[in-house]
């Protein structure tokens, strides 16, 4: 399955700076506001360790990564700094850029720079969180009472699947007129069937991006690691930008979202240099992993996704799956003819594999295993399906 991830934020959030250093497109940067719609996307590969050693002990005709969409779109806010009044919301050309994405990447600056003036002249990466969610509530609210004004009129019939609508559409709406996120509400499955048709964004999964200082990176992510584990954070200790850092990380955790740190300017730098000496002025900040890389990262653990693989000779490749999917989901992913006609699937989990050196060696020592229908997959399994479709 191929993620799409959209990239949101104000302008000059660093937004288009972070999906150069993602794709290395070189989309171009703007050093002020626009009103432009236009979307910037690109495709990358995603970075997975296992693949080389495989294809050293494959030595296969191709070598193919499992890969990440990203959707940049225009900076938010543009009503705000014309002082206009936002009842609209989004318009439909930006809802289309991102309406499909899985998961929505929302950067908040805490940077400042002189030569960067921030739309509203002061750097609050929190307060700019509760600006973009309030735009992303008014264009669902939008969405919800054109589809109400539809039911409501179909409701006349006397259908109850059309009374019923009406009900969850009045609570959407109520929900989002007290500016609360329709995924922090209870749903269940009558609510979830009709929010697959409407495509709300703020029912969509969301990380948050903190540009940060290059000065601060380091800290920020041992800021954002005490976090995510719970620890108490004296915020009277920390400076200004560490304080609008650890704002935005204990909300992300309050809604069970995911966050990562990045400098956007650090890492289109980096994007640019041979990958060796990038990796050496990271490890100089205490930084194991490019930052675009964290995001990936974050994007597979918001998402629950996982990566299985396979490996011959024509082909070492990695696959994405949700997790907790079985066997023959999994072989979907390869085709669905695969899928149709599952019979069993031979599986080896990569650290086993490497071990060994070989599927004969893996099976000598009992590790590659056969396993049914009902077999959930592993993250790092490396899996062969047997299947049969000609009944």
């Amino acid at each position: 399955m191929a993620l799409t991830i959209g990239i949101i934020g104000l302008p000059q959030s660093g937004k288009t700076s972070l999906f150069n250093a993602l794709t290395k497109a070189g989309a171009p940067i703007s050093g002020y506001a626009t009103s432009t719609v236009q979307a910037n996307i690109g495709v990358v590969q995603v970075p997975d360790a296992r693949l080389q050693p495989l294809a050293e002990i494959f030595q296969p005709k191709k070598v193919t990564p499992t890969t990440v969409e990203f959707v940049d779109v225009a900076g938010m806010g543009q009503a705000t700094q014309a002082g206009k009044d936002k009842k609209e919301g989004l318009n439909a050309e930006f809802l289309g850029h991102i309406r499909n994405a899985d998961a929505l990447a929302v950067v908040l600056r805490s940077f400042a720079n002189d030569n960067v003036p921030h739309i509203n002249e002061t750097i609050d990466p929190y307060r700019d969180l509760e600006s973009l969610n309030a735009e992303l509530m008014i264009t669902d609210l939008a969405s919800v009472e054109r589809r109400l004004e539809r039911t409501m009129r179909a409701a006349k019939s006397g259908d109850k699947k059309y009374q019923q609508e009406l009900e969850i559409l009045r609570r959407f709406q109520a929900a989002l007129e007290e500016f609360k996120l329709v995924k922090d509400l209870e749903l269940g499955q009558p609510e979830h069937a009709l929010l697959k048709e409407m495509f709300l964004l703020t029912m969509k999964p969301r990380m948050y991006v903190l540009n940060v200082s290059e000065g601060v990176l380091g800290e920020a992510n041992e800021l954002l690691d005490k976090i995510n584990a719970g620890q108490n954070i004296d915020e009277g200790s920390l400076s200004a930008e560490l304080k609008g850092i650890a704002r935005v990380a204990h909300q992300a955790k309050s809604e069970g979202s995911e966050v990562a740190a990045v400098s956007a300017s650090l890492e289109a730098e980096l994007s640019e240099l041979p990958e060796e000496d990038a990796h050496e002025y990271l490890e100089s900040l205490g930084l194991p992993k490019l930052g675009s890389d964290r995001v990936i990262q974050v994007g597979y653990r918001l998402l629950n996704l996982i990566t299985f693989l396979t490996a011959g000779e024509d082909e070492v490749r990695a696959w994405t799956v949700t997790q907790g999917a079985k066997a023959p989901e999994a072989a979907g992913k390869i085709h669905s003819d695969i899928e149709r006609g599952f019979i069993r699937a031979e599986v080896v989990h990569f650290d086993d594999f490497i071990e060994c050196g070989s599927f004969a060696a893996a099976t000598k020592k009992g590790v590659l295993r056969l396993e049914g229908k009902e077999y959930v997959v592993k993250d790092g399994d490396i899996a062969h399906f047997r299947f049969n479709v000609g009944k």
